[in-house]
């Protein structure tokens, strides 16, 4: 069993195609067909189902693909840890963010890391919290910024407060509330747009409503900040977002809040960080005072 044939089984396993997989691995697909056939027979066992319309894994295929992405990964591993004992950064950086990250200017961050590690292949995925937590647990993703209620702490990982902030509100610029700070309560009878119910950015301004003793409407659930400063602009509703990410959208009139919700930002990465995630987060670290 080779290195090379668990790279073939992955890349048919993600394309679900013979074509493609050879095409992202940069060989002639008899040779990739060749080796996997190698393998199956090693192994005993058919790995993929073809027909003429699909591939799919067989349930020995459907066993065998985490082991086979796991002896990858431990491969990728150990050639970035040989490297950085001479002295160089290489492998890859899978980083995770919300779309709201505001703690640290994440495009200069990027920027100036791939300029010192220009060795290193970096991604990065933009989603929630809750599902960046997982993905850090589950390997997919190195390290991760989020922003939870001040009472929350990320489990299971590894984690760095990088500060807090408070929330405010974001109307259209015709809108009736032509006031520069209120309260909670005040809002109350306005329709809301917001994150879905559950999600970390939501839980943040809920609390806050409860604690103030205000029910509001949502009638509008987002996924997104840039999906929420849309629907604000057509007049829809009161959108709520981090006062420090606010400013991007100069044509919202901005509310402050005296009973402001407020949340707090975290860095957070693997038990074991390769050296490509401690080069960033040492990077971060330097960075910030």
């Amino acid at each position: 069993m080779e290195l090379q044939q668990l790279r073939y089984v992955v890349a048919v396993a993600e394309t679900s195609n013979f074509t493609r997989a050879a095409e992202r691995c940069r060989v002639v697909q008899s040779a990739l067909s060749h080796q996997i056939a190698a393998l199956e027979r090693e192994l005993g066992a058919r790995l993929f189902e073809r027909t003429s319309r699909r591939v799919r894994l067989t349930p020995a295929g459907e066993a065998f693909l985490p082991a086979a992405r796991e002896c990858l990964e431990a491969a990728d591993r150990a050639r970035a840890e040989v490297a950085a004992a001479g002295g160089e950064i290489r492998g890859r950086l899978a980083v995770g963010a919300i779309p709201t990250v505001a703690a640290v200017d994440l495009p200069v961050a990027l920027r100036d890391y791939r300029r010192r590690h220009p060795r290193v292949h970096i991604t990065l995925t933009s989603a929630g919290s809750a599902e960046l937590i997982d993905r850090v647990r589950q390997g997919g993703v190195d390290v991760a910024f989020l922003g939870l209620p001040p009472r929350a702490e990320p489990k299971g990982v590894q984690s760095r407060r990088l500060g807090g902030g408070e929330l405010v509100a974001v109307v259209a610029p015709d809108h009736h509330l032509a006031v520069n700070e209120t309260d909670l309560r005040s809002l109350a009878e306005e329709p809301f747009i917001d994150f879905r119910a559950g999600a970390a950015g939501r839980a943040q301004s809920d609390e806050a409503f409860a604690a103030a003793g205000v029910r509001r409407e949502v009638p509008f659930e987002v996924s997104s900040a840039d999906f929420m400063v849309d629907l604000v602009r057509q007049g829809l509703g009161v959108g709520m977002l981090p006062a420090a990410y606010a400013p991007r959208f100069p044509d919202l009139r901005v509310i402050r809040l005296r009973d402001a919700p407020t949340r707090v930002e975290h860095l957070i990465w693997d038990n074991r960080p390769s050296p490509a995630a401690t080069a960033f987060l040492e990077l971060i670290a330097s960075s910030r005072p």
